[in-house]
């Protein structure tokens, strides 16, 4: 999966990481590379929390599947 994310440098100095895409999904680093680094993993967390979500709405474990667009 490819996201977009958008890093710009904060007011304490350390680079915010955001992915648009994936609401209230930021992170942050030292560097700019870091950032990326980290939003990565947060990216990650976030998608496994969101499944769990839904996963109790339906009110069942759902099945995953990956397509290809």
């Amino acid at each position: 999966m490819e996201l977009k994310v958008i890093v710009k440098r904060g007011e304490s100095g350390y680079y915010v990481a955001r992915i648009p895409a994936l609401k209230g999904c930021w992170s942050q680093g030292r560097t700019a590379q870091e950032a990326v680094d980290n939003i990565g993993e947060a990216a990650a967390l976030w998608l496994e929390v969101e499944q769990e979500k839904r996963s109790r709405q339906v009110g069942g474990k759902s099945e995953v599947f990956e397509v290809q667009i």
